[in-house]
């Protein structure tokens, strides 16, 4: 139905602005430029009302605050030029060995110090058929930025439509081989906050998921789930898997989708039954995470309660530590190439 832009602060001199897009049916999703984050998301629920179901914040400060910075949760950024961790910050590239910044243990996390959820985006609103509003949100990531290769035109693209839908296309061209894998670091929460999601459902379409290493990083090795608790097939409450596991989730599922086709990955429920999430992308890998990390020192300014097990997220990219691991599905973009994905979060 519209987009609207207010002022939300300052960063080194540059002004930071928010976009709200909203729809016929009330469903609102605000978008900063700093980090190309969606700082707020309210829903429609069944029986009426607007429900928040995002963490984030309602001043440009919130993101400033030594608790968040701290923590570093990294609530509803955009993610570049590659999202979750390298392992010991390194990766060969025909035939040269590029290092990156350690700012997670020994490895490379989100793009190294200053990725792209700490740039200032250039904005524009834009028309897309069958969108009630859409924000295109661009940046220039120069040759060995945070140390890697090649210059990098990129874009993303937040439409919302009157089904529910908020769609996020990303666009990236470098001019050498690079690795690029972008994704949107939303937290949600369908209860708004009520409680944990430990009571939400939640049901990924697919049996495998990615080993980690002891400092987080990605093996290569693929897990067969059958049979195991943390199989989410057939949808289970978050809580049981949990228990069952001994802690929470930080899994990266991997789907069977060597077309890059858009399929649905996940559905995750509210117990009260009147708020679900549909995840749809084309992309080969998602993390499912149950904020296990995040601190309860942090909350809106209104005093909702973010923290443990507060706010899930479902980050679709592509395989954690690509770089290093061979044949990877597209991890390696190269010269003129075009990577191009979506990710749809479907609201009912």
């Amino acid at each position: 139905m519209s987009t609207t832009k207010s002022n939300f602060g300052n960063y080194n001199d540059i002004a930071v602005e928010q976009y709200t897009l909203s729809n016929d049916n009330g469903m609102e999703v605000k978008i900063m430029n700093y980090g190309a984050t969606i700082t707020s998301l309210k829903v429609p629920v069944k029986g009426g009302g607007i429900r928040e179901v995002a963490c984030g914040f309602d001043t440009f400060e919130g993101y400033f605050a030594e608790d968040y910075k701290n923590n570093a949760p990294y609530f509803g950024c955009t993610v570049g030029r590659y999202c979750s961790q390298i392992k010991d910050a390194k990766f060969t590239l025909n035939g040269k060995e590029y290092s990156l910044a350690d700012n997670c243990g020994p490895n490379n996390l989100h793009g190294g110090a200053v990725g792209f959820d700490k740039k200032i985006w250039s904005s524009e609103e834009v028309k897309i058929d069958g969108a009630a509003a859409a924000l295109k949100m661009s940046l220039t990531s120069e040759s060995l930025e945070e140390g890697y290769p090649g210059n990098v035109e990129v874009s993303v693209t937040f439409s919302l439509n009157n089904n529910n839908e908020l769609s996020i296309d990303y666009l990236a061209t470098p001019d050498a081989d690079t690795p690029l894998s972008l994704t949107n670091h939303t937290y949600f929460n369908l209860s708004g906050f009520s409680e944990t999601v430990e009571n939400h459902m939640a049901q990924v379409n697919t049996n495998t998921r990615l080993e980690t290493d002891d400092t987080g990083a990605a093996t290569g090795v693929i897990l067969n789930l059958d049979g195991k608790a943390d199989d989410l097939r057939t949808g289970k409450r978050i809580a049981d898997v949990h228990g069952a596991m001994g802690d929470g989730f930080e899994h990266f599922y991997v789907f069977d989708n060597p077309n890059s086709e858009l399929q649905q990955t996940a559905i995750v429920s509210n117990p009260s039954g009147d708020l679900s999430l549909e995840v749809f992308t084309t992309e080969p890998c998602m993390l499912l995470y149950t904020g296990k990390y995040t601190s309860d020192d942090l909350k809106r300014e209104d005093g909702t309660q973010f923290g443990k097990y507060r706010g899930f997220c479902c980050e679709t990219h592509r395989y954690p530590n690509g770089p290093n691991i061979e044949n990877s599905p597209g991890s390696i973009t190269k010269a003129g190439e075009t990577f191009k994905t979506t990710t749809i979060f479907k609201f009912k």
